[in-house]
């Protein structure tokens, strides 16, 4: 990965922590940070040099070494199941004016397909996003904050539903009942292909783009899930074969841009 050798991580979670493992395997510098303490020990652990990065309503706790960097990474959820979703456009602002006090001048942030409705067509890189739900509408609020900055160049990755280690999807459904839209096309994205996208954009320096991320098969929900939970064991779970609203997420910048191709399901 030639002229990036230094990485910040804002938010190592479940893809965040493998992203990074993944750099440091390539021999990059990789910065990490979590919101507790409690947490250093285990990023250290890894290789990652840790920090605690937490932006808070009328407080920010950060180490500026922090946004020391090539290009900031910013994997952190708006968690409105949570409650927080209102929080979190506060967060993403103050995240902006430290990027910008700091002057980093390439940015990463991962964002999702949920974007997108379930408008009963396909969708690309160049559909209007008309979100429906409300993590859709705050995700697409967050990235035209940050594409409303002319300072730093921000590449926006929608990844698609995540599976992977801890994140079976046999685990999803199985032995429940009366599932509903059991016809409609699945959208997923397996975490290796998570990691080949991200080093891909490093590799072309591929920033000030716009990047979905999902595997370019779309099988029926209920065949999709009924054979994930078999082939782990689980109880078979039972779905209504109907189909409501669905989406295809596809992707042109993907192959066209950074020659990369998800793998099948």
């Amino acid at each position: 990965m030639p002229g990036i050798t230094n990485i910040s991580i804002l938010g190592c979670g479940w893809y965040g922590s493998a992203l990074a493992k993944a750099l440091l395997a390539s021999g990059m510098q990789v910065k990490g940070s979590t919101t507790s303490a409690v947490k250093l020990d285990d990023l250290a652990a890894m290789g990652i040099k840790p920090y605690v990065v937490n932006f808070l309503p009328n407080q920010e706790i950060y180490d500026a070494d922090f946004f020391n960097c090539e290009v900031l990474w910013i994997a952190i959820p708006p968690k409105t199941r949570g409650g927080e979703g209102s929080i979190f456009l506060e967060k993403i602002k103050s995240i902006i004016d430290a990027i910008k006090r700091h002057q980093i001048e390439n940015v990463v942030f991962i964002s999702s397909t949920a974007v997108y409705a379930d408008s009963n067509k396909h969708v690309n890189e160049q559909t209007d996003p008309q979100p429906n739900t409300e993590s859709g509408r705050i995700l697409l609020e967050a990235e035209n904050l940050f594409l409303a900055e002319s300072g730093f160049k921000t590449t926006i990755i929608r990844f698609a539903g995540l599976i992977g280690p801890a994140r079976n999807p046999g685990r999803f459904f199985a032995g429940k009942k009366e599932i509903p839209n059991g016809d409609a096309p699945v959208n997923l994205i397996h975490l290796d292909d998570c990691i080949g996208i991200s080093k891909a954009i490093l590799a072309k320096q591929a920033f000030g783009y716009l990047f979905n991320g999902c595997s370019p098969d779309h099988p029926a929900k209920a065949d999709f899930y009924t054979r994930a939970a078999m082939d782990s064991g689980f109880e078979k779970p039972e779905f209504i074969r109907e189909l409501n609203e669905w989406k295809i997420v596809d992707s042109l910048n993907t192959s066209a841009i950074l020659d990369y191709q998800c793998s099948s399901l």
